[in-house]
């Protein structure tokens, strides 16, 4: 398997997705970033000499590249973005907009509902998406809560102006990571011949808007936003195994370098984070650097290894710390201790150390935050079976409290549109099983779930199923 991450993705997370894919019984054979397997996609129908921008706005994670492709080679110049952006945080504005309107309506803040405040973020996600293609939408949740007078209803029309100012201030963060990348490219954003998107986001046309005012460029839409990462990622693997894969119009099989996204530094005296790999280094590379001991007669030097652009230690992200111990007593300044940075295709990163007085070599553990050690990956494989019937009753219970959500959403909808034709017992039933079965989803934690748990909420299911069918079916 080749896997696709985040370009802005530290080490800890990529190491981590590793682990993840072999857990999951894969051999991942490479790690590479979602913007540089979009342009490989995009290289497969354009392969002439062109210098080209990726933007991929997702669902969680904004990143953008400045690629170049030429004669087969796709290389990727710079790279940067925000891991805490993307369409979720635009869901979350419009809910909350939608949750602030009906509080002003009715006083009652639908945030402190869990089963009510689902139901608005998945139809904000609906409404973000209508809105991409049509000037105004309307969101009808019937029987979102219940009132001292009875059962509530939210319906609320929201128009494309109020929600493009709902999410420009999100859109408005995606600047930074743009002209930091175009500055890092060394090249003015004339010299760009293609804009990408990439990300189910980027089909937001204020999105494309913001793109068109930030590089004078019109984005292309030639390529699938949804699929290309994948096609990228497929192509990939095929030349890992031995495969020919040329680009159109060139002559030469593909070849894809990539860059490390954060600067690789060291801690030094006073808390100082010292570079030593820039950030959009091409991947693989190899840095060495000799240390030596600041006290004398040091017997260990302990190497703390950070990720960031931040200029002190503290602001950046851990990667290791490590302890190169038998050092010969000397003084201070004496020692000389080679240590090396190996950071492969995946842009994983490998420490080794040399001590160059005597020539003996060691190897040196990274002790990361979010790396699993082989005895960790062994034990998560052995849980996944020892913990697989527990976890079978969780995913039973996602699967019925789906079916449950939208059944109430489907009777609650008859309820609204057909409730007066009813015969009054028949109404009351079906409104105290509505609540019967919401009150038994409610119940229900899923950290501490029981057999009898998902009992009781099929059970629920079932009766409202039963009393709700007429309505159901006259609607």
């Amino acid at each position: 398997a080749v896997i696709t991450v985040p370009a802005y993705f530290n080490d800890s997370q990529r190491q981590a997705t590793r682990d993840a894919g072999r857990i999951a019984g894969l051999n991942v054979l490479r790690i590479i970033n979602e913007p540089t397997s979009a342009a490989l996609s995009y290289g497969l129908q354009n392969g002439r000499s062109q210098k080209i921008m990726v933007y991929d706005f997702g669902g969680g994670t904004f990143d953008v590249s400045i690629i170049e492709i030429n004669d087969g080679l796709i290389e990727v110049l710079a790279t940067a973005g925000d891991n805490h952006l993307g369409g979720d945080d635009m869901d979350l504005k419009v809910a909350q907009w939608l949750s602030d309107q009906f509080r002003e309506i009715n006083q009652i803040d639908l945030s402190r509902d869990q089963t009510a405040w689902q139901r608005i973020l998945e139809a904000a996600e609906k409404a973000k998406k209508e809105l991409s293609i049509a000037g105004s939408t309307i969101v009808n949740l019937p029987f979102i809560t219940q009132g001292r007078e009875g059962a509530l209803h939210l319906d609320l029309t929201l128009d494309r102006m109020t929600f493009n100012g709902l999410i420009q201030p999100l859109i408005d963060r995606t600047k930074a990571a743009v002209n930091t990348a175009i500055h890092d490219a060394g090249i003015p954003s004339r010299d760009l011949g293609m804009v990408l998107l990439v990300g189910g986001s980027t089909r937001i046309p204020a999105v494309a808007h913001q793109v068109r005012s930030l590089t004078g460029i019109e984005p292309s839409r030639n390529i699938n936003p949804d699929e290309c990462v994948a096609m990228g990622a497929a192509v990939q693997a095929e030349t890992l195994t031995g495969g020919k894969i040329v680009l159109s119009g060139s002559s030469e099989q593909v070849i894809l370098m990539d860059v490390t996204p954060l600067t690789l530094a060291i801690e030094t005296v006073g808390a100082v984070s010292t570079p030593l790999v820039p950030r959009n280094t091409t991947i693989p590379t190899r840095y060495s650097k000799v240390f030596t001991t600041a006290a004398p007669f040091q017997t260990s030097v302990d190497i703390h290894v950070l990720q960031g652009e931040r200029p002190m230690a503290r602001d950046n992200k851990t990667i290791g710390r490590f302890r190169l111990s038998g050092i010969k007593a000397a003084p201070a300044g004496v020692p000389q201790i080679e240590v090396s940075f190996d950071i492969d295709a995946s842009g994983i990163l490998k420490v080794s150390a040399k001590d160059l007085a005597s020539g003996r070599e060691q190897s040196i553990v990274i002790t990361e935050n979010g790396k699993m050690s082989d005895a960790e990956i062994e034990r998560a494989m052995a849980d996944a079976v020892k913990y697989a019937s527990m976890d079978g009753i969780r995913k039973e219970f996602i699967a019925l409290r789906n079916e449950a959500n939208s059944l109430l959403a489907k009777t609650e909808q008859a309820l609204a549109s057909m409730g007066k034709t009813l015969d009054k017992a028949e109404k009351k039933q079906v409104k105290s099983d509505c609540s019967a079965l919401r009150k038994s989803l409610n119940r229900v934690k899923v950290n501490d779930l029981r057999e009898e748990d998902l009992a009781q909420v099929r059970a629920a299911k079932e009766t409202l199923e039963q009393s709700a069918a007429h309505l159901i079916s006259l609607s």
